[in-house]
C-alpha cells in the first residue's frame, strides 16, 4: 500500500470523497431540514475550512517554501507560527471541512463517514510519509514541533 503515499493530490482526494458523498446521498436516509438551514451551515464550515486552507497557504508562502505536498523532501524551512501553532495541518483541516459542508448540505449524518475515510486517508498515505520527510530534513526540530502542535486541532 506504500505506493499511494504521495501519489494523488490532497484536493483530488477530498473531491474524490465528496463524490463517494454525493453518490452515497441517494442510497442513505437524510434528515428532513430546510434548505435555508443546510446552506447556512454548509457556509459556515466551508468559510472555516476555507480560513484554514488560506491561513496555511499564506504561512507557506511567507516562510517562502513549498505548498506541494507531493514533494515534502523540497520544504526550505520549518513552518511553525501562524496557523501552524495550532495545527501541524490546517490544509487538510480546511478540506475535511468543505467535505462538512458537503455532508450539511447533502443533510445526511452518515456521509460524515466520508469526511472520517478522507482524514483517515490523508493520515496514512500523506501526513505519514510527510512527516518522514520532514524529519529527515529537520531533525529534533521537527520531532519538537510535534511534541508541541497536534496534527489536525
Amino acid at each position: 500500500m506504500n505506493a499511494l503515499e504521495n501519489k494523488i493530490p490532497p484536493p483530488i482526494v477530498a473531491a474524490l470523497f465528496g463524490l463517494l458523498m454525493w453518490g452515497g446521498s441517494r442510497y442513505v436516509p437524510g434528515i428532513d431540514a430546510a434548505l435555508s438551514t443546510r446552506v447556512v451551515a454548509a457556509l459556515l464550515a466551508f468559510c472555516v475550512g476555507a480560513f484554514f486552507c488560506l491561513a496555511g497557504v499564506v504561512s507557506f508562502r511567507r516562510a517562502k517554501t513549498t505548498v506541494n505536498p507531493l514533494k515534502p523532501e523540497t520544504a526550505s524551512a520549518l513552518v511553525s507560527s501562524g496557523i501552524y501553532g495550532y495545527s501541524r495541518n490546517p490544509m487538510y483541516v480546511g478540506f475535511a471541512m468543505f467535505l462538512m459542508a458537503w455532508a450539511c448540505y447533502l443533510a445526511s449524518p452518515l456521509l460524515l463517514l466520508g469526511v472520517l475515510g478522507f482524514v483517515l486517508y490523508i493520515n496514512r498515505f500523506q501526513i505519514a510519509a510527510e512527516e518522514r520527510a520532514l524529519t529527515a530534513l529537520f531533525g529534533a526540530d521537527f520531532v519538537a514541533y510535534q511534541t508541541k502542535v497536534r496534527r489536525w486541532l
